[in-house]
Formats: structure tokens, sequence, C-alpha cells
């Protein structure tokens, strides 16, 4: 199967362009309603009273996001003893996260953003530059929000391997 080649002369939106994490500790969380694997839908409100880890990741079964999302299901246990609810979004479809969650045995939740929404309403769907094309996608970054739906730490621009780590650290 053929990709389609990325536009050269591609134009964005003055919005998109602008678009950057603003967001940070203190501010309150956007809400969000997004269906799962499983096609349930969830909102960030259902987790009142827990600690919330929402990581945003730009692909399933790509390389830096397996490993994202590996390294946080390892750590699932170790969330959850405190208290916290772990969740990735990405712009895939419901039925690829069954796939990707299946072929990895993945423990936590993945939300499907196919309309950019949540990704844009927390400033991670930017234009981004890769071997001289720009495109828009996800902005690998991660929100810790508290119990009560406040923004407790912003990780931007995140390095996959050992993120969950770190995160973990900031909770401990």
């Amino acid at each position: 199967m053929r990709k389609a080649k990325m536009s050269e002369n591609m134009t964005f939106s003055k919005e998109d362009l602008e678009r950057k994490v603003t967001l940070s500790a203190g501010d309150k969380a956007p809400e969000f309603w997004a269906k799962n694997a499983d096609e349930v839908s969830i909102n960030l409100s259902d987790f009142r009273g827990r600690t919330v880890i929402l990581y945003f990741y730009p692909k399933d079964m790509t390389p830096g996001c397996t490993t994202e999302a590996c390294e946080f299901s390892e750590l699932y246990d170790d969330f959850r003893a405190l208290n916290a609810v772990v969740i990735g979004v990405s712009p895939d479809s419901s039925e690829k996260h069954v796939q990707f969650g299946k072929k990895y045995g993945l423990k936590h939740i993945l939300l499907s953003d196919e309309d950019h929404e949540i990704s844009k309403a927390y400033g991670v769907w930017q234009v981004k530059k890769n071997y001289g094309k720009e495109y828009l996608g996800i902005v690998r970054t991660t929100f810790l929000i508290d119990k009560n739906g406040n923004i407790i730490k912003v990780f931007k621009s995140v390095k996959a391997a050992g993120h969950a780590a770190k995160v973990l650290e900031n909770l401990s």
C-alpha cells in the first residue's frame, strides 16, 4: 500500500501555527469525552478523586509510542497503588487501539482522539517538521492531573524511553 506524499505547499490555519502547550501547574485541566478501545465513552470527570496521568502520543504501533505505552503498562500496578489512572491519547481509531493493546498486553486506558479536539484543547496538536516536511501531529506531552481536576505538572516534548518511570517518581 502506498502512502500519500505530504504536500510541500501544505497550508495551516493561523490557529494551527500558533497552537502550543500553554497549560501549566495550577490550571484546571480541560474536560474531555472520548471513546476507549472498547467504544465506551470516557470523561476526565469520571476519575475525580484519583490522580490522572494523561499522556499524548502520535501513533500506535510505532517504535517510540510502543516503548512509552509498554513502560506505562509495566508500571501500571505502581500507579494504581498511588490511586492513579494512566490514560494514553492518540489520533488512532478505537479499533487500532484494540490491536495495539492486545499485541503488547497493555493494561491502561487508550483513548481515540480522531477529531483532534482533546489534543487541541491541551495544546499538543501542532505543526511538526520532519525531513523538511511540515505536517500536523501530536507533540508527545504528559499532564499530571490531581484528584480535583487541576494540573500538577506538565512534561513537554518528552522522550519515550524512561518517561513512565519519571512520571512515577513525580507521584511518589
